[in-house]
């Protein structure tokens, strides 16, 4: 994932978020209090805006939205049972858990946005993190060099001193191979 969020968040968003809102179906209730009630468990929970294309996830919708109200994907197996879902989640507790809630005004709520992570399985977010990492390669390579840029006019710079004519021809024309990379 793109970011750890701390287990202490998202049990504080969980919380508030079961207070002000009413969810369509009350098993998610207990499922979310499932969750919360285990440190380990929440560890392995992430927030998300869209869960498409992950591994296991859960949707949930609150009452006043135009949603379904519950939904449990495994893999290509979807359910609207919340008790396969809490027994699924029971047995396999090394696995991560992506939910995805739909509540009014969940994208101008501090809390949610605080716990909220990058869906690691959405090709727009491989290829950012592909292109980010394209990027940081590009600097490193400019960083090197631009360092050994730096290293071979000082170099340079000590041979005129010592009045060393082979030292500063080989070093000049290593330079100029340099620059023209």
């Amino acid at each position: 994932m793109s970011n750890m969020v701390p287990v202490m968040d998202k049990k504080a968003f969980l919380r508030s978020f079961l207070k002000r809102h009413q969810l369509k179906r009350r098993e998610c209730a207990w499922l979310l209090n499932y969750l919360m009630n285990d440190d380990t468990l929440m560890e392995r929970v992430h927030f998300l805006n869209h869960s498409e294309g992950t591994p296991k996830a859960l949707v949930i919708s609150a009452q006043g939205i135009e949603q379904i109200p519950f939904s449990f994907r495994k893999k290509h197996h979807v359910t609207t049972d919340c008790e396969k879902a809490f027994h699924d989640i029971r047995l396999n507790q090394t696995e991560d858990i992506y939910i995805e809630l739909h509540f009014q005004e969940r994208l101008t709520c501090p809390q949610y946005l605080a716990v909220l992570e990058d869906n690691p399985y959405l090709p727009e977010t491989q290829e950012r993190a592909q292109a980010f990492e394209r990027k940081a390669e590009a600097l490193l390579q400019e960083s090197v060099r631009l360092f050994q840029l730096k290293k071979l006019s000082e170099a340079i710079d000590e041979a005129l001193d010592n009045g060393d004519k082979e030292a500063f021809m080989e070093l000049s024309e290593r330079l100029n191979r340099l620059r023209k990379s």
